[in-house]
């Protein structure tokens, strides 16, 4: 198995991602967050339509992606997109989400970002490769 597909497989089954974007000042702010889906490469995740985090990638889309697992990691640098397709956000909605979002996927405040990664950087195995 090569790098990249050990990576990719890591993606596929992290649960918990850390996403960083660009606040007011111009430091990052990494935050974990819940990854909905993994879909050819983009993270979808979701957030308040209110939240700090929204509000930072409407004024800048760029962004950063950790996932750790065990003593292997992956780093995406890219940018994010807040998703205003209905039907996909109705996609990602999932029943844990009630008690942020009580409207459901219809609420205004539920949020879904989609992360599009540009360049990655993996540690995977104890061999460090950059595309």
């Amino acid at each position: 198995m090569t790098i990249k597909e050990k990576a990719a497989q890591i993606v596929d089954s992290a649960q918990i991602i850390t996403l960083a974007s660009i606040d007011e000042n111009g430091y990052p702010r990494p935050v974990a967050m819940v990854k909905l889906k993994n879909e050819n490469g983009g993270l979808y995740i979701s957030t308040g339509t209110s939240s700090a985090k929204t509000a930072h990638f409407k004024a800048n889309p760029k962004a950063g992606v950790s996932i750790v697992e065990g003593g292997n990691s992956i780093v995406y640098t890219g940018e994010v997109n807040i998703v205003s397709d209905e039907a996909v956000k109705r996609s990602l909605w999932a029943d844990w989400m009630i008690e942020h979002f009580p409207g459901r996927a219809e609420d205004p405040e539920y949020c879904v970002l989609k992360f599009t990664p540009k360049e990655a950087t993996y540690w995977i195995d104890g061999e460090f490769v950059k595309e």
